[in-house]
Parts: structure tokens; C-alpha cells; sequence
């Protein structure tokens, strides 16, 4: 973790640091009457707000409006920390629901740079009912398949963090910026500093990538392009035996996720984490820019045994690629799900349930390319029904020829022929109509 955390920038400045010098096209809402000292008549609340008001410049704790970042048009809403920590109270609920409503009637991606410390106590009950608002705000945007993103800045804490920034469909944050729904005044105080970092929550699975204050303009502009409306997507010398086609998908020297995806996109943004407290090295999600400017999802397996939250993070990435509108890609390749106890408690069945699931309620088109190794469900969960193809150095099959010869009892020397009976070769994928196609 850095020793410096980044400087807590204004919600202005944080607008700037995206759109440049043009900032943004600032709305309001309808104004609000409440008493000098709030809902609760709080003593002393109408001066604190006053004294926040002479600081900052600002009315409340967020500000929002239309803004454009890099060439892409969106909606901003931005927490100044320096107006009573950041804090939602109702008139922070109003600007907040008024931003998701802009950008559903404007059709617009939600950029949301995150800084506060959690629901204004100087309104009680009624300020931490604005999460509920914030919550059913974000609903209807996401049920008309626009995009949410999140900037989390410092500090990112209490309900903000667990609506505006966890809620959101990408998650960014600064580097060293403290991330958690604890804030430090309230955290245990043996607490491990570091689950409450932005690198903490990456390294956890709660963040997408942690991102430097001079990266993020084109982080944030690359991840516009690739959430936007688009439209949908439009050999080798072949194994002669099944257990020559189980060899060549084996070889260390082929290639492998990362290079399909290099060669395939110009810029990848990555997702990372199952967003309950799990990672997969072994299974890359994002998504990616085409050198057109088309953008595409990815869920592709990189020859390692697919855990658990691996699962789980393509099953996000798949649901998020259809209720925008973007095509997805899954490269398959592994020799099947990881099957030691640790997976097993960590569910497993379910989560190759999920993703399962998620592919077959895709209403945008899923392609399939298998790699490399097609190891049993492990595999199957990641394929697209109709709509996969093989590399002629793959193999698909309902169980290793390794496994089948043990379950049939026969000896190490007939798994050859085993491999053979499983018409596993690419070929034999066509010829059963598993695999559209072979491709070069």
C-alpha cells in the first residue's frame, strides 16, 4: 500500500481530472425546504452546514450534470468530502436520484466519483433511507441497459460505498484511497488496515483495477467505448487420432487466452473478482475494444482448472455484457473445474450453475472458441449452445480419456483407444454437431 494516499481532490476537481478544462454542464434539482437544524432538529446541524457551505462553495455534498470524457458523452455526479464529510442526507438523495433520472431520460452511461463517509447522522432515519432511493435510482438504469461506473476516491465508506460504488457495474479506485464499509472511526480496532485500501478490495475481488490519477481519463474513456450501445458481432493440419488431438491441446507451446485476446482486441479493460471475496488468475473476464472501435466481452480460460470464483466473475461478466447490448466471446480451455475440497466449499456446483445460466438467458449472441482443453462441464458451462468452434490443437470431451479408462477399468496403455472412442478431435466435434466450425 503506498504511504501517501491520493489528495482528496474536490468533487469539481474530480470532474475536471475526467473532462479536462470544458468541466461539465451542471443540473440541480427541484429545491427542497427543510428545517434550520434538519428532520431531526439536530442542535447545531443548520450552522455545520452553513460552515460547510463557506468552505466548500458548494449547497451539499454532491454535485452532478452532463459532461463529455475523452469522445464519450455521460452523466457525472461527484461527492465533495469537504461538505460535512461527503455524507448523503435527503437533499444529497435528491441530487443523486435526479443524476440516475438524467441519465435514464438522456439515455447516457453514470460516471460516479465516489468520496464520502457514509449517511449524514445529523438526519438519522431519513438519511439512511436515501440508500434505498439510490438503490431503486440504479435499478432503473440498469433495466434499460445503461452502464454505471464508479471512481472510488478517499475515502469511500459506509452506504455510499455499499450503493453508488459497489453498485456499480465497473469499479475503479485511486491508489491508496481507503475503501470499506467501515469507516476508520467505526472498524475494529485490530482491523487489518489493508482490507480497507483500494488494494486491499482489489486484491479481495471488489474492485476492477486500481488506476492512477493521470491513467484514469483514458481508463474511464476506454470503458465508455467499450459499455456503449454497439452492434452485435458478425486451416491448421488436423489430429489424426483422439490421442494425438489430446497431445497438441496439452502442448505447453500453443497459444493460450492472453494471446488470442492480444491479437483480437486493441485495448482490454479487465473485470476482476466474483465480488464475494474471490479471484480467479486462472480465468480472464473484461472487456475489449476491436481495432473498429467495436467492443466485445471476454470470458476466457487460460488451461488451468476453473475455480469457483471464477465462475461466478464470468456469470457477472456475461449478465452485464447482455443488459447492455454487447456480444460476448468465451475462450475455453482447461482441463476442468477444480475439484479439491477448497472448491467444494466454496460451491462449486453452484457456481457452474450460474454460469450456465447466465449464458443460456443471453439475449445478445455468445460465441465460443475452444483452445485448448474442453474438460467436461467445467468447460461445457463457458460454451455457447450453437455457437462454438474449435482450434484444430483442441479437444472436447464429456470426461479426460485418462479418467474413462480408470472408470472402465482398463489399463494405462488403452487410453489411446479410449481417446479415440471419445470422438474428441475437432473434427469429430463437427461431424457430431458440437462445433459450427474448425478454425485456422
Amino acid at each position: 500500500m503506498p504511504d501517501e494516499t491520493p489528495a482528496r481532490m474536490t468533487a469539481r476537481e474530480a470532474v475536471t481530472l475526467l473532462t479536462g478544462p470544458a468541466g461539465f454542464t451542471e443540473h440541480l434539482p427541484p429545491p427542497r425546504d427543510l428545517p434550520a437544524d434538519g428532520p431531526l432538529g439536530w442542535a447545531g446541524y443548520g450552522a455545520a452546514r452553513e460552515r460547510a457551505r463557506a468552505r466548500t462553495g458548494e449547497e451539499e455534498s454532491v454535485v452532478y450534470g452532463t459532461g463529455v470524457v475523452g469522445d464519450r458523452a455521460c452523466v457525472l455526479l461527484s461527492f465533495e468530502f469537504g461538505f460535512l464529510g461527503g455524507s448523503l442526507g435527503q437533499r444529497t438523495g435528491d441530487r443523486l436520484e435526479a443524476a440516475y433520472t438524467l441519465a435514464l431520460t438522456r439515455r447516457l452511461p453514470l460516471l460516479a466519483l465516489v468520496a464520502t463517509g457514509g449517511s449524514r447522522m445529523q438526519e438519522g432515519m431519513v438519511a439512511l433511507t436515501q440508500l434505498q432511493r439510490v438503490a431503486a435510482a440504479a435499478t432503473r438504469l440498469r433495466a434499460a441497459g445503461l452502464p454505471q461506473l464508479a471512481v472510488l476516491r478517499d475515502p469511500t465508506t459506509g452506504g455510499g460505498w455499499a450503493t453508488v460504488g459497489a453498485g456499480a457495474d465497473v469499479v475503479l479506485a485511486l491508489p491508496g484511497a481507503q475503501v470499506g464499509f467501515a469507516g476508520s472511526r467505526v472498524r475494529p480496532a485490530d482491523a487489518d488496515p489493508h482490507a480497507y485500501s483500494a488494494e486491499g478490495q482489489f486484491a479481495a475481488g471488489q474492485v476492477d483495477a486500481v488506476v492512477p490519477a493521470d491513467e484514469l481519463a483514458a481508463a474511464v474513456t476506454h470503458w465508455l467505448r467499450a459499455l456503449g450501445p454497439h452492434e452485435a458481432l458478425p486451416a491448421a493440419r488436423l489430429p489424426e487420432t483422439g490421442r494425438e488431438a489430446v497431445a497438441r491441446a496439452r502442448d505447453a507451446r500453443r497459444p493460450r487466452a492472453k494471446a488470442y485476446l492480444a491479437d483480437y482486441f486493441a485495448v482490454r479493460l479487465p473485470l476482476h473478482g466474483d465480488r464475494c471475496g474471490g479471484t480467479d488468475p486462472g480465468l480472464l473476464c473484461g472487456f475489449g475494444l476491436r481495432a473498429d472501435g467495436s467492443a466485445v466481452a471476454y470470458v476466457a480460460q487460460c488451461g488451468t482448472a476453473t475455480r469457483p470464483a471464477g465462475y461466478r466473475t464470468a456469470a457477472r461478466t456475461i449478465r452485464l455484457a447482455d443488459r447492455l447490448g454487447v456480444p460476448v466471446l468465451t475462450l475455453v480451455d482447461t482441463p476442468g473445474a477444480a475439484n479439491d475440497a477448497a472448491a467444494e466449499r466454496a460451491g462449486a456446483g453452484a457456481a457452474i450453475a450460474e454460469t450456465f445460466a447466465a449464458i443460456a438467458a443471453a439475449r445478445v449472441p455468445v460465441t465460443t472458441l475452444v483452445i485448448g482443453e474442453g474438460g467436461s462441464g467445467g468447460a461445457l458451462a463457458l460454451a455457447a449452445p450453437g455457437n462454438t468452434h474449435v482450434t484444430a490443437d483442441s479437444y472436447f470431451s464429456v470426461i479426460a480419456p485418462e479418467l474413462a479408462a480408470a472408470i472402465l477399468k482398463r489399463p494405462p496403455s488403452e487410453t489411446g483407444a479410449t481417446a479415440d472412442q471419445l470422438r474428441l478431435r475437432p473434427q469429430d466435434l463437427v461431424d457430431l454437431g458440437f462445433a459450427r466450425s474448425i478454425v485456422g
